[in-house]
C-alpha cells in the first residue's frame, strides 16, 4: 500500500469539478488498505452549533456554527478538537499532531484539561479501498502537510488560497488561479 495519508490535507485541484469538492481543503482522518475518511475543513454552514448541540457551543472554535464535512452520512456529526496538553484525554482519537476525533458521547467538561477548541462538522467525504489514491493519480487532488490552524481556521472560505500559497512552487502559484476559468 501507498504511504498513509491519516492527518494530511488533500487540496482539490482545479481538475476536480464534483460540485461536493470543487476547491475543498479534506483533512485526511484515516486512511488504510480498505479506505480512507476525511472532514472538509472550508464549508461552513448557515447552522449555530448552539442550535444543535448547545453543550459543545462553548467550546466550539469561532465561527461558532457547523461545517458540511462531506456528502456521506449528513446526519451524522464528526468533532475535530484541538489538544492543550500532552495528557491523557477522554475520547480522543489522534489524527495529526495537536488534532484529534472527539466522542461527543463523552460531557464537555471531562475534556476541558485536555482539549482548548472543538469544530463539528455535520457529515463527512469517505473513499473505498483504492478510490483516493486512483483520485490522486489522476491528478484530482494535491497532498500537502496539515497544520492545527488549518482545522480551527478563523476564516474558513479563504483555506484553499491559503494552504496552497503556503507551498513550495510550483505549487503555490494555484492559489491565484481563478474560480471561473472562463472569465480569464
Amino acid at each position: 500500500m501507498p504511504e498513509a495519508l491519516s492527518g494530511r490535507l488533500l487540496v482539490a485541484t482545479p481538475l476536480l469539478e464534483d460540485g461536493n469538492f470543487r476547491r475543498a481543503v479534506v483533512l485526511v482522518c484515516s486512511h488504510d488498505q480498505t479506505g480512507a475518511f476525511g472532514v472538509i475543513l472550508n464549508r461552513p454552514l448557515d447552522e449555530l452549533v448552539e442550535a444543535h448541540l448547545p453543550r459543545w457551543a462553548g467550546r466550539s472554535a469561532p465561527p461558532r456554527v457547523l461545517f458540511g464535512g462531506g456528502p456521506v452520512e449528513t446526519n451524522r456529526v464528526i468533532a475535530l478538537g484541538r489538544r492543550r496538553s500532552e495528557g491523557e484525554t477522554p475520547g480522543w482519537a489522534h489524527v495529526a499532531p495537536g488534532i484529534g476525533l472527539l466522542d461527543l458521547g463523552i460531557p464537555p467538561e471531562e475534556l476541558a484539561p485536555g482539549v482548548d477548541a472543538i469544530r463539528l462538522f455535520a457529515g463527512y467525504a469517505g473513499w473505498g479501498s483504492g478510490q483516493l489514491e486512483h483520485e490522486i493519480e489522476q491528478d484530482s487532488w494535491f497532498v500537502v502537510d496539515a497544520f492545527p490552524r488549518d482545522v480551527f481556521a478563523a476564516e474558513p472560505r479563504d483555506l484553499w488560497r491559503t494552504v496552497l500559497r503556503r507551498q513550495a512552487s510550483p505549487l503555490a502559484i494555484y492559489a491565484m488561479f481563478p474560480e471561473d476559468t472562463a472569465l480569464n
